[in-house]
């Protein structure tokens, strides 16, 4: 089971808007919802999920507002709470930024999403490029009698819309990897890992199908390249678009698909492998009276930073400690993990040659070096 009914708050707990999908719950029932989260919330108890008595909220926060879901069933919370966040990222699209005004601003627009997003509880049409094309600003001016569904919402292939035409064709793939890392004084890495996404930018006429190729070390072992000198990853936690076909990765790790026009986000990955800290950073304080302190912070071989600081008084210790030195990077052609695009081959009925390109980035995400 999902969702009852879906409503969006100001702030204070005030209804905006809200669309009932099958009426078992009556609507006046999320009048408990502010109370019971600033109860929770003074308690020190608050919780994504509240209850009130058979009624359950399921709630995200985004800027000023509130969206809420409620069941009184067993529901699939996670399903919700996804519907939820691609809601936040369908109204971005259409308004830039979601706030209180948006809203007001574009109700019948808003109500019309809803009505598309989700039916009888169960989400439905959430890709924003397909709601695009029949749900604009000038909707409501729309003769009537006409069919105001793009073949796309009943397509097998429902992200991705017919008669496309490019007068080049090609993709575009960015490897980008995140590494978090936290580092004792040591040096002595007490955390590592790298979260990966695989992003494609597509610029294909027609329906294409693409085979995209990674050095994934199941793979290899499962075609016999485990012996060679080609260096292999093992994913971990791997997510896929839903244009992916999942059976067929699954019988033999082949990433096929159909893909969205424009930007969209392949896959996602994560490794938790030990990973030697690509960038160290020395920092070094002396207190040299009580109103004199020096900083120095060493990075490499290449930079060197130093710090007077004139300071009214400098008579108590640091009781806590020093905090952490984070460090923000970015470094082209490079993946962490060594992983690598092997090919990816785009086979359309015309038959057209198009041009796929590669970029690989490795960027820092939670990056900390202790000092103490």
């Amino acid at each position: 089971m999902s969702a009852s009914a879906v409503f969006i708050l100001d702030v204070k707990g005030k209804p905006l808007i809200s669309r009932n999908y099958k009426g078992d719950v009556a609507m006046s029932k999320i009048e408990h919802f502010m109370p019971l989260l600033v109860q929770r919330e003074e308690e020190g108890a608050l919780a994504p999920l509240l209850s009130h008595g058979q009624v359950h909220f399921l709630w995200i926060k985004h800027s000023n507002l509130y969206l809420v879901a409620t069941t009184s069933k067993n529901a699939n919370a996670s399903l919700v709470y996804s519907f939820l966040y691609k809601t936040i990222e369908v109204f971005c699209e259409y308004f830039k930024e979601l706030e209180e005004e948006s809203i007001r601003d574009n109700f019948v627009i808003v109500y019309e999403l809803l009505d598309e997003l989700m039916d009888f509880g169960f989400p439905q049409t959430t890709d924003s490029k397909i709601l695009q094309e029949y749900i604009t600003q000038q909707s409501n001016k729309l003769e009537t009698g006409k069919s105001r569904v793009p073949p796309t919402v009943t397509n097998a292939v429902s992200w991705r819309s017919e008669g496309i035409k490019y007068k080049k064709n090609e993709v575009f793939i960015d490897v980008i990897e995140s590494v978090n890392l936290l580092v004792n004084a040591n040096g002595s890495v007490l955390l590592s890992e790298i979260v990966g996404t695989i992003k494609l930018k597509v610029f294909l006429s027609g329906m294409p199908e693409l085979r995209l190729g990674l050095n994934d070390r199941v793979l290899f072992e499962l075609t016999g390249l485990s012996g060679s000198k080609n260096k292999s990853v093992e994913l971990e936690d791997v997510k896929f678009h839903q244009c992916v076909r999942l059976s067929r990765f699954d019988n033999d790790r082949t990433i096929s698909f159909i893909p969205p026009d424009g930007d969209f986000e392949l896959m996602s990955y994560r490794l938790s492998t030990q990973v030697k800290p690509l960038i160290w950073i020395e920092s070094v304080i002396e207190k040299f009276s009580h109103s004199r302190v020096e900083i120095m912070v060493k990075g490499g071989k290449e930079y060197l930073m130093r710090a007077h600081f004139g300071l009214p008084s400098v008579e108590k210790e640091e009781v806590e400690g020093r905090p952490p030195i984070g460090v923000k990077f970015e470094i082209p052609y490079f993946t962490v993990s060594g992983i690598q695009v092997r090919y990816m081959k785009i086979i359309e009925k015309s038959g057209y040659q198009a041009l796929p390109w590669v970029r690989y980035i490795t960027q820092s995400g939670d990056y900390q070096l202790r000092t103490s």
